[in-house]
Formats: structure tokens, C-alpha cells, sequence
């Protein structure tokens, strides 16, 4: 199995085999804002994959900054010279075999239900917490997509349970006041700026935080509360087995022991005598988890 996950900055391809293991891996960069040499970068990916698996045949599935309409044209996708451009059939053509294509979030989903951190549950959310905020869903360890190819899209949702002082930032989706613009890093990041006249990354600001920063500390605090309550209104729809984080805000551990101690006051029913029962973890597999996902995604590529 052949993984492939696109990313704005890097693109990485993983060979894995039947029991998930690793057999092969290289990680090129990614060509910004150029379509076609984005598809030449995958293809050259394949071919050295191929090279290394010795002729072996193996299938294929990519992970993308967005997800393909039903019509095959991609949209969403924050690497923005892949709008609205076939890159499925593009790469089926370059590549001369058949791909599975999916949203980076849904590959994240897929990894961690498949043998991550979510194995075995029915139901399992991951949410991607980076420079922007995306998710993804897998249920009995298929992808969920729906006929929009929007399942998952919690990101570009209203913050729920907004406070009448709190901010709503515009979002380049159009919108204002959603779940990306305030629990994204940039979302962390813009707060702890307005709230202390101080513009620091996420890992600083925790750095600090834990050395006794008070300004600091209360920035993670209104982050943690705010992530409760988006997470809690997917509780409230989906009701998932497990929640899974990645992306760079995953690595905040103090999220683990927080958000779950929050979100009881906004999931139905909720209450000391009973307690949520969905579990918020860590992805298992790190920022290996995306290209793990396209990897068990491409089984199901037409053969």
C-alpha cells in the first residue's frame, strides 16, 4: 500500500504492507502554487515508490488539502492552485493506475481507526488542530464523506455557545466566529496577541505558561474552554467512541486533562451520575498519521 499525503508546504510517500509496517519512506517539498508541478512531484513520488518495492504491484491513495465535488473538480483546499482543477483524474493519467483520493482530515480519521489510537471503536472524530482546524470522520473504519464531501467539516461551524463579549474573527471562508478562527494555532496565537498586546506561537505561549506566565496561562485556559465547547457540540451530533487530535496544537498535553473536564456543562444530559464516555486522545501515530491514512485508504482504489 502506497500513501501519499499532499501537503502545502511538504509532500511525503509511504509504502507500508499488509500488517502496517513500514517498508519505505520520502518526503520531497511540496512546488507552491503550481498545479502541474504539484502533479509532477506525485508522480516522480510513485515511480521512485515503485523502484523500491521492486515491481511488486501495490495501490494507492492520497491525502489532499481539500476534497474532490461530486463533479471531481476539487474544492476547499487552502493549497489554492488545486481548486477547481481534476486532480484525481490528472494524476490517474500521469500515474497510468487507478487512486483513492480523500481529505488530509479523513486520512488522519482512517489512520487512527485502523490501528492508531482510535482502533476498534465505531465511531471515531479526529480533528486536525494546526494553522487552521479540520476533521475527519470513520465509522467501523470506513471513511464517512456524505454526497457534499463536507462530513467532518467542523472547522467552518460557528463557535458554539459564544459569550456576548468574545470575538468573532472573520474567516477566509466568509464567515465570522468560526471553530478554526479561535481554536486554530493562528486562532491561539491572535488571542493571546489581543488579549496582551504579544504575538507568540502556541508552543512558546505553553513554554511560558508553564514557567509562570500568567498571561500566558490564561490565553491556554480560554483556548481549552472554547475547545470544550466545540468539541461538545460534536458530542452532542455524533457522539463518537474517541475524539483524536493532531496537528501541532495535539502536542499540548494539558488539552488530554482539561477539555474532558469542560465539556460536561455543554453535552446533553451530561451530569456527575453520567459522565461523557467519549475518550479525547493524542493521534498514535503523530504527523505520520496522514500518510499512514492514504495508505489504508488506497485499498479501497479500484484495482
Amino acid at each position: 500500500m502506497l500513501g501519499i499525503d499532499l501537503g502545502g508546504t511538504k509532500t511525503e510517500a509511504a509504502l507500508l504492507g499488509a500488517d502496517g509496517r513500514e517498508r519505505w519512506r520520502q518526503r520531497v517539498p511540496t512546488p507552491g502554487g503550481d498545479y502541474d508541478a504539484t502533479v509532477r512531484t506525485v508522480a516522480s513520488l510513485v515511480a521512485a515508490a515503485r523502484a523500491a518495492a521492486g515491481g511488486a504491484h501495490f495501490t494507492i491513495g492520497i491525502g489532499t488539502p481539500g476534497a474532490p465535488a461530486a463533479g471531481g473538480l476539487m474544492k476547499n483546499c487552502n493549497s489554492t492552485c488545486l481548486n477547481g482543477r481534476p486532480l484525481q483524474r490528472d494524476l490517474e493519467a500521469a500515474l497510468g493506475a487507478r487512486i483513492a483520493l480523500a481529505n488530509d482530515a479523513n486520512c488522519l480519521a482512517l489512520s487512527e481507526a485502523t490501528d492508531g489510537a482510535g482502533a476498534g471503536a465505531a465511531v471515531v472524530f479526529a480533528a486536525i488542530l494546526g494553522t487552521g482546524v479540520g476533521a475527519g470522520i470513520a465509522v467501523h473504519g470506513r471513511v464517512a464523506s456524505g454526497p457534499n464531501r463536507l462530513a467532518g467539516e467542523w472547522g467552518h461551524n460557528p463557535l458554539p455557545w459564544l459569550a456576548h463579549d468574545e470575538p468573532r474573527p472573520a474567516c477566509w471562508c466568509g464567515q465570522r466566529g468560526c471553530v478554526e478562527t479561535l481554536v486554530s494555532g493562528a486562532g491561539l496565537a491572535r488571542d493571546h496577541a489581543a488579549a496582551s498586546g504579544e504575538r507568540l506561537a502556541g508552543e512558546e505561549i505553553a513554554r511560558r505558561a508553564a514557567a509562570g506566565d500568567a498571561a500566558c496561562a490564561a490565553t491556554l485556559e480560554r483556548h481549552a474552554e472554547r475547545l470544550a465547547r466545540a468539541l461538545a457540540a460534536v458530542v452532542n451530533l455524533l457522539d463518537p467512541d474517541v475524539i483524536v487530535l493532531g496537528g501541532g496544537l495535539s502536542r499540548l498535553t494539558h488539552l488530554y486533562e482539561q477539555v474532558p473536564a469542560r465539556w460536561a456543562r455543554w453535552v446533553f444530559g451530561a451530569s456527575a451520575h453520567e459522565p461523557v464516555r467519549t475518550r479525547l486522545v493524542r493521534a498514535q501515530h503523530g504527523d505520520a498519521s496522514g500518510v499512514r491514512g492514504a495508505a489504508w485508504l488506497g485499498r479501497t482504489a479500484p484495482r
